[in-house]
C-alpha cells in the first residue's frame, strides 16, 4: 500500500487535484482498499485527500422502480452519470457537495452527503468508475483496478449479505429486515441467486473491461490478501511482481 501511495505521490500534477479512481467487481474490497490508501497518504504527506464513493450518484430506489430499473441497479443506466462526471470535474477548482449511499437502506441518503472542496488527491472508489470515465480516461488520472477470481468474489457477496442480513434482525430500517425470516440456508440461496443475476453480469459485461485501462492492477486471494501488483509499462517503479499484504 505504500508503494501505490508513494507512487501516486511522484505522479501529482504540480498544480491542481489527482483524482484516483479505484474500481472493481460488488464486494471486490474497494472500501477497504481506498481507506488504506487514503490513510497511507495521510501518513506520508500533508496533503489535502479525500475519499468519496460512487455509489451517492446511484439514481433513488423510487426512480429506479418507477424506470424498471431496480434489477439494473449497478449497471450504467442506474446511475446519475452527468452528475458524477460534473461533480469530478468541477471539485479540481472549488467545492461540490458528494452525495452519500447506506449499504444499510441499499438506496441514496441524503443526510450522508459530504462537501469536498478542491482537494489534492481525490480517491473515488466503485464499479461505476469505468461508465463514469467518459472513454478512456475521463475525469479519471490513475485506475486501479482490484482483481480477484469470480468464485472469491461471490464468496465475498455472500458474506457481505449474510453480514447485513444478521444485523437487521436489530434494526428494522434496514434494507435487510424484508429477510428476517429467512432461515441462514435461505438467506443464502438468496445471496447467491443476486450474485448470479445482477453482480455477476455486471461484472462480466460493465467492469471486467476497466482492467485492461487500468494503471495498476492489485490481485487479490480468496482471503482478501494481496498477492501482485501489476502495473502498464509507464509506471516502471511497479512494472513487475511485488509481494504485499492489505
Amino acid at each position: 500500500m505504500a508503494e501505490v501511495a508513494g507512487l501516486l505521490l511522484r505522479r501529482r500534477p504540480s498544480a491542481g487535484a489527482l483524482i484516483v479512481g479505484v474500481t472493481g467487481g460488488v464486494a471486490s474490497g474497494k472500501t477497504t482498499f481506498s481507506a488504506g490508501l487514503e490513510a497511507s497518504l495521510k501518513s506520508a504527506t500533508p496533503l489535502h485527500v479525500e475519499r468519496v464513493s460512487t455509489d451517492g450518484f446511484l439514481l433513488a430506489n423510487a426512480v429506479l422502480a418507477a424506470r424498471d430499473l431496480s434489477m439494473r441497479k449497478g449497471f450504467p443506466e442506474s446511475y446519475d452519470a452527468t452528475g458524477l462526471a460534473r461533480a469530478l470535474a468541477d471539485v479540481r477548482t472549488g467545492a461540490v457537495d458528494f452525495p452519500g449511499y447506506s449499504h444499510i437502506t441499499y438506496d441514496v441518503d441524503p443526510a450522508l452527503t459530504r462537501r469536498i472542496e478542491a482537494p489534492d488527491i481525490l480517491i473515488v472508489e466503485g464499479v461505476a468508475l469505468p461508465m463514469a470515465a467518459g472513454g478512456e480516461r475521463g475525469q479519471i488520472d490513475v485506475v486501479i483496478y482490484l482483481d480477484a477470481d469470480e468464485a472469491s468474489m461471490e464468496a465475498w457477496y455472500v458474506d457481505r449479505f449474510l453480514r447485513f442480513w444478521a444485523a437487521a434482525r436489530d434494526d428494522p430500517a434496514s434494507f435487510y429486515a424484508q429477510f428476517g425470516r429467512l432461515a441462514l440456508d435461505e438467506a443464502d440461496r438468496l445471496a447467491r441467486s443476486v450474485w448470479r443475476a445482477i453482480n455477476l453480469p455486471l461484472l462480466r459485461e460493465c467492469v471486467l473491461p476497466a482492467r485492461k485501462r487500468a494503471d495498476i492492477v492489485v490481485h487479490k486471494r480468496a482471503d482478501h490478501r494481496i498477492n501482485r501488483i501489476s502495473a502498464r509499462r509507464a509506471w516502471p517503479s511497479l512494472d513487475r511482481r511485488t509481494a504485499v499484504t492489505l
